[in-house]
């Protein structure tokens, strides 16, 4: 059975260079990858792609043909995809029962939220046999401002109703927080979304017009009450790893790695059947069963409260980590060397 994500959020989010990251964190464990490009417009692609829609219809092509703007030629796209599925769906054939895709769908927030096309596509996705998840990107800079805020929750809650799949909202380039000023509250305060009464104050004194209707959209996203973030900070390996497990206890994706990988004895059957037939207990209760590692209250620290002093500890972690990659193989080098010595000798003999 094929796993996979549907990459979603606003332009600038980040959905290409996660696609990106996750695809070279998944290449370095040894975990299948392939990346679907679906944005007709995308021609700065950073990674490889297994399908590009580019090869079925461009973006410009549409525009010239039919006098359309950028918006009006995303959707006819898209339309299009959903009326030529089949052309979508031989090439996944094409990546086998054991893919895990990355379907990275163009940034027009008007797709995820209330156009068709897309949602069409992801349902005729289930049929065809694929465990889908929703990773819908949101810059984490909007937690800066209530009024962003409270507009990144709305759009959130009304991506997960249109789509209707399991879904991860995550507040991306979080790293990067810093540089838009202090918050006015913790940061788990924003993540799991908490008693927005609180914003009150600061949406009145930048709208004080709309007082009404600032807490009737608030009382609309806490009565829905589904609403809550991961974060990411791409580059940063934890961060990486801790939201791919995220992804995985939404799917219910566990990766069963080859039967002579190196893992705990008796955790791997040594059969040379397909991974999604063997069973492997210690996947089951490190992934999918097993608790989440990890609080916002570290990601915080991490990147907001001390992320000077952490910068100085990992830079020193990687030149430790570096100086015994190269003891490692002065002493691999120097073995070899002995061994062809002792080799030469006996030859001589």
């Amino acid at each position: 059975m094929p796993f996979g994500e549907v990459v979603c959020g606003a332009p600038g989010s980040g959905k290409s260079t996660y696609c990106f990251g996750k695809h070279q964190l998944f290449t370095a464990l040894n975990r299948p990858i392939s990346i679907v490009n679906l944005d007709p417009a995308n021609d700065n692609i950073p990674y490889s792609c297994a399908i590009d829609i580019a090869s079925l219809i461009t973006l410009q092509d549409v525009m010239d043909e039919h006098g359309l703007g950028p918006n009006g030629g995303m959707l006819y796209c898209m339309e299009y995809l959903d009326a030529n599925f089949d052309w979508l769906e031989a090439r996944l054939k094409e990546l086998g029962t054991d893919a895990y895709v990355l379907f990275d769908v163009p940034g027009q927030v008007e797709l995820s939220t209330n156009h068709e096309a897309l949602k069409h596509i992801v349902q005729r996705l289930t049929k065809i046999g694929f465990r889908l998840a929703a990773v819908h990107l949101c810059d984490a800079h909007y937690v800066t401002d209530a009024a962003k805020y409270v507009s990144v929750l709305l759009l959130s809650l009304r991506t997960m109703l249109q789509l209707e799949l399991p879904h991860v909202n995550v507040l991306s380039k979080v790293d990067l927080i810093v540089q838009y000023g202090d918050l006015d509250f913790n940061l788990d305060f924003y993540t799991e979304v908490q008693d927005l009464s609180y914003l009150e104050n600061a949406l009145n004194a930048s709208s004080p017009r709309y007082t009404a209707l600032n807490m009737a959209l608030c009382s609309v996203i806490e009565d829905y009450s589904l609403v809550g973030f991961e974060t990411l900070a791409v580059e940063d390996k934890a961060s990486m790893l801790h939201l791919t497990r995220a992804i995985d206890r939404a799917t219910g994706y566990i990766f069963v790695p080859p039967h002579d990988a190196p893992a705990p004895e008796g955790t791997l059957e040594a059969s040379s059947v397909p991974a999604s037939t063997r069973p492997n207990t210690f996947s089951l209760f490190s992934s999918a069963a097993g608790p989440m590692t990890g609080s916002m209250g570290d990601v915080q620290e991490r990147w907001i409260d001390a992320r000077e002093q952490w910068d100085a500890f990992e830079r020193k972690e990687w030149r430790q980590e570096g100086e015994m990659i190269r003891e490692a193989r002065e002493r691999e080098k120097a073995m070899q060397g002995e061994r062809r010595g002792k080799s030469g000798i006996r030859e001589r003999k």
